[in-house]
């Protein structure tokens, strides 16, 4: 099947690309690399062994967007592209509603008019808000998000949901709601590439176990949990990855199915399996035979004390279900940032 990654040169994209490559698709991609680098494409091609063709383009130009789809017989896009960092998001809210939501309704649109039928979306398990339990099944409502990016990918379900409705093309969608992506690559060739100083978890310890930054802050120890840290739904990028893959071979099966399947379906993408920030800590120093200095600081403002997956339903549908251990996900994470001190800018 030809597939276009939208965001793929981006961390998930990259990572996905290569599963999708492996289960022999045919991969194209598009970003405008605001946060992002070629290299990893040109790194995707040689550990995929496929070419991946990427078209440096804004996904809100529409008409480009939909010729391309076009030209190369597309037929399922996966919708990556988008800025996710939370903490700008709230600095920087309008910047993130013009983005994240143009470029869904401009892909739309191209897919319409290109008749291209089947869209795997990028979601987040944010979109459940602050108030519900763990664990999260894809029956609890969505709404309550804490800030723009959440609401951002929230009112994105929405539209793909409307635009499933109305459809001409008989638009059929799945929504992964990912949990805690971490992890790189095994061999170390692709990995998370953050700019500046990171805002997320695991590159963060990354670059401290480099000793680029003196030490760890973990938001609040007081919590309601077994250490007093943050509980969440980490996940491995390759299961993350391979979860894509399973999503268009669901697809392809509903296209082909007699029976009555919805037109667009939340996926919860996670181990089902809580771990601390603590637990993190300790499995990278464990696992890669060094301690990471942390202090404990006050609480971030949005956080809650547990999010974590209702997996079965990615069981059920998807035929799959993570593989990958936490102390996988740390050493990867270690690999990527040895062999790439300064991440693609410089090798």
């Amino acid at each position: 099947m030809n597939i276009l990654l939208t965001g793929g040169a981006g961390y998930i994209g990259s990572h996905t690309a290569i599963a999708l490559a492996e289960s022999g698709h045919s991969v194209f991609a598009a970003d405008n690399f605001s946060n992002s680098s070629p290299e990893a494409i040109r790194r995707v091609s040689e550990l995929s062994g496929q070419r991946i063709s990427c078209f440096d383009m804004d996904i809100r130009n529409t008409p480009m967007l939909a010729d391309i789809l076009l030209r190369k017989e597309i037929q399922c896009v996966i919708h990556f592209a988008g800025y996710k960092a939370v903490g700008e998001s709230l600095t920087k809210p309008l910047l993130y509603y013009d983005n994240n939501i143009a470029t869904t309704v401009s892909l739309l649109a191209a897919m319409e008019e290109a008749g291209v039928s089947r869209l795997i979306f990028s979601s987040s398990a944010s979109v459940y808000g602050e108030d519900a339990p763990s664990p999260i099944s894809e029956e609890a409502g969505i709404g309550g998000c804490t800030n723009p990016y959440s609401r951002t990918k929230a009112i994105c379900e929405q539209i793909i949901q409307d635009a499933a409705a109305s459809s001409p093309v008989g638009l059929q969608a799945v929504l992964l709601r990912y949990f805690n992506p971490i992890g790189a690559h095994p061999s170390g060739m692709i990995g998370e590439n953050p700019h500046g100083i990171p805002n997320n978890l695991m590159p963060y310890i990354t670059q401290v176990a480099a000793g680029i930054l003196p030490e760890l802050t973990i938001f609040g120890g007081d919590y309601d949990t077994p250490d007093g840290t943050c509980l969440r739904d980490f996940i491995h990028v390759m299961d993350l990855a391979e979860a894509h893959a399973q999503a268009v071979e669901y697809l392809s099966r509903a296209a082909s199915s007699n029976t009555d399947v919805p037109t667009v379906v939340p996926i919860n993408i996670g181990t089902g399996t809580p771990y601390s920030v603590l637990d993190v800590v300790k499995t990278f120093s464990d696992v890669n035979g060094f301690p990471i200095p942390y202090h404990i600081g006050a609480r971030r403002d949005g956080d809650i004390p547990a999010l974590y997956a209702d997996v079965s339903r990615a069981e059920q549908l998807l035929h799959w279900h993570a593989t990958r251990s936490l102390a996988d996900m740390c050493r990867d994470a270690w690999t990527w940032q040895r062999k790439n001190p300064e991440g693609y800018w410089l090798r």
